[in-house]
């Protein structure tokens, strides 16, 4: 499964040199700095304690460049199940010693010497098992699971005790270690896919060589119109059956076309693997150097032929096994991989599309889930002034930068990326739904509908409006009944612009303009104002706000009558209060603007 990247975790400038240079090392690791004491990091905290243990409790490996100390205390009281801790790791503030202290089931001395070497150090490692034999029983490597994880400390002890062990079955990374191998040894590790029984003395290795292949034979069965719980018990029946290891299987494989088929997500969790996709060109080229499988019928769309196809293509071995279902709606097959397959560069996960809302300014507008989905995101795509909003979670990403008005060919760039399987960020400025790109992806994708789009899992992550930012920094003049109008004739004519002002202005709502002025647009505004001054008094309180949360920001406040073009661009957005909206002088000369909430009936226009 995808691990979690580190965060690496420092109080004070000083540390930062080191910290870069770890995380040179370490993709997707996040640096974290203490408010007040550090700068350019990509998350700031307050409470270190609270940080360390948030951290820690969601698996987070944690790289802090501090003393040992203070990581022990602040952890210890979550200390409870070494198999599940994160590594954690301390790091001298020069750089001069890496002290792995937890996880040593989960890699953490991996990591230290990972860490180690760009540092050029020696890593503190005190496993006796991994200083005398350079391995950890506990903890294999990628590819590869434990079965009896009880019994390797009992069984690494007799070894340092002066036992020796014999090999059964194939791992390059024991044969290539330091174990006091021999032939007549009475301990045992065993690699193997078989499903077999586990004693102390004998630890069993499954190695990932297990590819399934599904296919679905009837996909016009609506998708969730039934439950997943046939599909996998037939998966695990079938391991049964072939006496496989379900701890063998290294993912499930499915074709493109059936990526939305919730079916696949639900049998994936039940095993404990990812899934990863080939589109049907990829099985098709693959399989004609395969004699097992007819291409012909594949190419005809045989599903139980692609399943076939599928579990071959992921693992380049032999089938073992094909069935399908009681009701025929899911063709499952079972193939064996000559070696670990590497899940990582076998196939592609699933696309997915996150259209993000940064808020309007720095990072500190985001919301924790955009934050989330740019740290994890492989690809950003949208207008160049917004990706810079991003700060240093847009470091180490693909960027697909585009001009302000191609929305539409930014849409259809985002859809083919995410198609290819990557996880593309879609960056709008303030909130993605208002005057953005969420609706641009959507129109794209329901006019041109292309098929490998259909598999994507898109999702919109919200953000600050420029409204609400601009409301928040003046008081609350969203406090009533409000509209948002974009003053914008580009995408629809003056003529229905006109008619929305007129019948917000004659409701008495307060008016959110966005797009109120551009270097070719400079008349609308002026009209705008013309149309509300029909139905609102002069003296009806504007309030002007340019690039919130930026360089230059301004919030200004002014009547109705004094609304002239020259007050606003297109990073302003423009407050115009109803009959009712107030302002308050404050002790500073400036004013806070406000709606109330309350309508007195008689005074109702």
């Amino acid at each position: 499964m995808t691990k979690i990247p580190p965060a690496v975790i420092i109080l004070g400038n000083n540390s930062i040199p080191v910290a870069k240079k770890i995380i040179s090392v370490l993709p997707g690791a996040q640096l974290y700095g203490l408010a007040g004491r550090t700068y350019d990091v990509d998350v700031s905290f307050t409470e270190f304690g609270t940080t360390l243990r948030e951290l820690f409790a969601h698996g987070t490996p944690i790289i802090g460049i501090c003393a040992t100390g203070i990581l022990i205390r602040t952890l210890a009281p979550l200390l409870a199940n070494k198999r599940e801790e994160p590594p954690v790791l301390a790091v001298a503030e020069d750089g001069s010693a890496v002290v792995p202290l937890l996880g040593g089931l989960n890699g953490v001395n991996s990591l230290a010497r990972q860490i180690a070497v760009v540092l050029n150090v020696k890593p503190a490692i005190t496993t006796t098992g991994d200083i005398r034999f350079g391995i950890a029983l506990e903890d294999p490597p990628l590819g590869y699971r434990l079965a009896n994880p009880d019994d390797a400390k009992s069984f690494m002890s007799d070894l340092l005790a002066g036992n020796s062990v014999r090999l059964e079955g194939s791992a390059p990374w024991l044969k290539n270690s330091a174990l006091p191998i021999a032939e007549d040894a009475t301990r045992v590790i065993q690699i193997t896919e078989k499903q077999v029984v586990s004693i102390s003395t004998r630890l069993v290795y499954h190695p990932a060589t297990v590819a399934i292949g599904v296919t679905f034979v009837n996909p016009s069965l609506p998708k969730g119109e039934r439950g997943s719980s046939e599909e996998i018990a037939f998966v695990q029946q079938m391991l049964v059956d072939a006496e496989l290891a379900s701890a063998s299987v290294a993912g499930v494989f499915a074709s493109t076309v059936d990526a939305a088929n919730p079916v696949l997500q639900e049998i994936a969790d039940a095993l404990n693997v990812p899934i990863r996709f080939f589109t049907p060109d990829e099985i098709v080229g693959v399989m004609s150097q395969n004699n097992t499988v007819d291409v012909a019928r594949l190419q005809q769309g045989a599903e139980p032929l692609r399943a076939i196809a599928l579990a071959l293509t992921a693992s380049s071995g032999q089938l073992v096994m094909q069935r399908q279902t009681s009701d025929f709606s899911c063709a499952i097959a079972i193939a064996l991989s000559p070696s670990p397959i590497n899940i990582n560069t076998t196939g592609r996960p699933r696309g997915r599309l996150v259209v993000i809302g940064t808020g309007p300014g720095g990072s500190n507008w985001m919301s924790p889930e955009v934050k989330d989905v740019l740290r994890n995101a492989t690809d950003l795509v949208g207008y160049s002034t917004y990706l810079e909003l991003v700060g240093s979670l847009g470091k180490d990403k693909r960027w697909h930068e585009s001009d302000n008005r191609e929305e539409i060919a930014r849409a259809r760039v985002a859809l083919d990326l995410a198609a290819e399987g990557r996880f593309v960020a879609v960056v709008s400025s303030g909130d993605p739904g208002i005057y953005a790109m969420a609706a641009a992806v959507f129109e794209v994708l329901e006019k041109e509908a292309k098929p490998e789009w259909q598999g994507i899992e898109i999702q919109v992550a919200p953000g600050i409006s420029a409204m609400q930012a601009a409301a928040a920094k003046i008081g609350a003049p969203l406090g009533h009944d409000f509209c948002t109008i974009s003053l914008s004739d580009i995408l629809k004519p003056w003529s229905i612009i006109e008619q929305r002002i007129t019948a917000a202005a004659q409701a008495d709502f307060v008016i959110a303009f966005y797009n109120p002025v551009s270097k070719q647009r400079t008349w609308q505004l002026a009209e705008a104002k013309n149309i509300l001054l029909r139905y609102r008094h002069p003296d009806t309180p504007v309030v002007l706000a340019r690039n919130l949360g930026r360089n230059g920001e301004s919030v200004q406040v002014c009547t109705l009558e004094n609304l002239v073009p020259e007050l606003a661009d297109m990073r302003t957005v423009i407050l115009v209060g109803s009959s009712k909206t107030q302002t308050i002088t404050r002790c500073d000369g400036s004013v806070w603007v406000y709606t109330p909430r309350r309508y007195d009936e008689d005074k109702i226009l």
